[in-house]
Formats: structure tokens, C-alpha cells, sequence
């Protein structure tokens, strides 16, 4: 099987740990009979420095082509990077939402594991995270606050902002049956994350979501607020399987199950649109105050290379030696310097690569 892949190695460590992503892809190739036609791809700041704008028409177009796309961090320092001199439409982070409305990738999923061997790297009490725990985040990603009218305008001599969040109930139908459907290949459990209590746009999502509940009688639905929810992810994250929510909720729920797991370095993440294309990239950021040290962590972005041979070409099997090895070494004790206790062993950014490679089989 050929599979057309469209690369953006992006900014800061982006293109270290792509890089890495990319040779665990090939060593799949040659281990099970699969050849790959890589096109590589500009976004974000490398963008910028070619093109002059964060994501060019071409780089939309090309991405059409591709069955899926396998993307590094985007972005770099607010403080010292030229990029974010310019206007904001034209920074890196414009970008990447650019790509996300242009490519219709709605549905962002973020699993967030916590590995029995890392256990020591998570902040939460031994008590709570002893035998790890397993949950997938799925966020609506091109609708609400982030993509609503906004505005900064003086009223009576005062500025004052504005910023609008919108959902229409077809918008939140397709994000709420992805995450039935998600849910229903591993505990059957969905728990909806809101803010009812006060939101219009919440109280539209509630409704939606019992609605789509009722074509799926086997899966458990839960509705939490986003406070408490933000709360229970701290108290007792085993609790939850898939967490379904809108976008600026996802972004920020998602990015503490991230820190409870130990480390930003080990959550992948896929973007998907209605069809089998999908974006996958790291949940973490560029991180360039590592940049070109070789000590970043590349799991993350070897394991949403493993979801993109998942979601997008439906070869589980692939996907599960990847996790397999991931697993395997982390057992076998190494470790890159954000995730090291005593005992084990340091590796390099390349070394890891190279150690998950040698345990695919």
C-alpha cells in the first residue's frame, strides 16, 4: 500500500521530532510492505521566512491532495521572534487555524495516557494515578470563540472588545457522533463537558448531544460542567474515557490532561475532517529554547504518526506496533531529559527514534 503523506516539519523542534516521526513511519514501510510518497509542506513561521504569510493557497491546495498530513509545532517565542512583530493575521498560530478551516478539520482528538512506567513523572498522588489511566479528549476545532466575529472598538471614550461564541446544532452533531463513535471502540463512556448552567450556546450543545446519545443506547452519557470537570481531571482522571467538548474548552482541558500525564512530549493528537483525511501533530509546543539541542522528546510525534495510520488509512496493526515499541521502551528504561528519573536512561533525541524503530516488529 502507498500511502500519500504530506509532511510540515514546522517550527522550533517541529522538525527534529518529525523527523523521527517520519523514520518510524519508514521502518513500518519495511516491516509490513508499505511505500509512502512524502510531500513536504510550509506553515507557521518556516512559512514566513519563504513566503512572507504564515500558510500560502498553495500549501492548502497541496494538502488537499494528500490522504493525510503529519505536521511539527508551529510557532516560537512571542518575545524575540520577528514573527510576531507582524500583524496578527500573519503570525504562525493565524496559520494553523487558517488549515484547519480550510481542510474542515473539526474533530481534534487528543488522548491523554498515562503510562504505569512514567507514573513518577506525574504531578497527582501515587494513590491516583497508581495502574495509569486512558482518556481521549475529543474538541470541536472550527467553530466557537476562536472562529466568531471580534472586534476592539472605543465606546463613550473606553475600548472595549468583543468577542462572539457561536455554534449552530449541525456543527456540534458531527463533533458529538465522532465521539460516539470513538467511545464506542473502547469503554462506551462519554462524558460532555459544558457550561449550561450559564451559556445559551452550552444549552444548545446539551440538547444536541441527548439527541445524537439516543442512536447510541449502549454507550453511558454523562454531562459535566467545565469547572468541575477541570476539577475531577485532577481529583480522579480514571473516571474518564472520551471527554467531548467545544472548542475553547477542549484547548484549555486538554492541554491539563497533558501535565497530569507527566510530560506535553507524550500526547499526540489528529484534527479530522468528515472524510478519512486527517492532520496529526503533537499536542505539545515548538518549545524553542530547545531548538537544534537534540533533546527533545519525539514520542509525541511518533505517536500521532501511529493515528494517522489508525484513523486515516485503517491499519490498526501498524498503529499498534508503534504503541507496542513506544511501550517496550519505555519499560526497557529510556528516557529524554523531560521525562528522566533516577534509574533509568538518558537518550538523545534521535535515540529514541532509533529504539522504537528496533523494537517494531
Amino acid at each position: 500500500m502507498n500511502l500519500n503523506v504530506g509532511v510540515i516539519r514546522g517550527d522550533g523542534i517541529g522538525p527534529e521530532i518529525v523527523a523521527e516521526a517520519v523514520k518510524v513511519l519508514n521502518k513500518i514501510g519495511e516491516v509490513y510492505g508499505h511505500t509512502y510518497t512524502f510531500k513536504e509542506l510550509l506553515l507557521g513561521g518556516a512559512s514566513i521566512d519563504v513566503h512572507g504569510i504564515p500558510l500560502t493557497e498553495e500549501t492548502i491546495e497541496e494538502a488537499k491532495k494528500c490522504d493525510a498530513v503529519l505536521m511539527g509545532s508551529i510557532g516560537g517565542d512571542p518575545q524575540t521572534s520577528p514573527w510576531y512583530k507582524l500583524e496578527p493575521s500573519k503570525r504562525p498560530e493565524a496559520g494553523l487555524l487558517k488549515i484547519r478551516k480550510e481542510l474542515n478539520l473539526f474533530a481534534n482528538l487528543r488522548p491523554a495516557v498515562l503510562y504505569d512506567e512514567l507514573r513518577g513523572a506525574c504531578p497527582l498522588k501515587e494513590e491516583i494515578t497508581e495502574g495509569g489511566f486512558d482518556m481521549m479528549i475529543m474538541r470541536e476545532l472550527t467553530g466557537g470563540l476562536y472562529f466568531g466575529d471580534r472586534k476592539t472598538v472605543e465606546e463613550d471614550g473606553v475600548l472595549t472588545a468583543y468577542d462572539s461564541l457561536t455554534y449552530n446544532e449541525n456543527e456540534i452533531r458531527r463533533i458529538a457522533k465522532r465521539a460516539f463513535d470513538i467511545a464506542m471502540k473502547r469503554r462506551g463512556k462519554v462524558t460532555s463537558v459544558d457550561k449550561a448552567n450559564v451559556l445559551d450556546s452550552s444549552r444548545l450543545w446539551r440538547k444536541v448531544v441527548e439527541e445524537v446519545a439516543e442512536d447510541y443506547p449502549e454507550a453511558a452519557l454523562k454531562h459535566m460542567l467545565v469547572d468541575n470537570c477541570a476539577m475531577q481531571l485532577v481529583k480522579d482522571p480514571k473516571q474518564f474515557d472520551v471527554i467531548l467538548t467545544e472548542n475553547m474548552f477542549g484547548d484549555i482541558l486538554s492541554d491539563e490532561a497533558s501535565m497530569v500525564t507527566g510530560s506535553i512530549g507524550m500526547l499526540a493528537s489528529a484534527s479530522l475532517n468528515e472524510t478519512k483525511f486527517g492532520l496529526y501533530e503533537p499536542s505539545g509546543g515548538s518549545a524553542p529554547d530547545i531548538a537544534g539541542k537534540g533533546i527533545a522528546n519525539p514520542i509525541a510525534a511518533i505517536l500521532s504518526a501511529a493515528m494517522m495510520l489508525r484513523f486515516s488509512f485503517d491499519l490498526d496493526k501498524e498503529a499498534d506496533a508503534i504503541e507496542a515499541a513506544v511501550n517496550k521502551v519505555l519499560k526497557d528504561g529510556y528516557r529524554t531529559i523531560d521525562i528522566m528519573s533516577e534509574g533509568k536512561t538518558q537518550v538523545n533525541t534521535m535515540q529514541i527514534g532509533d529504539l522504537i524503530c528496533e523494537r517494531i516488529a
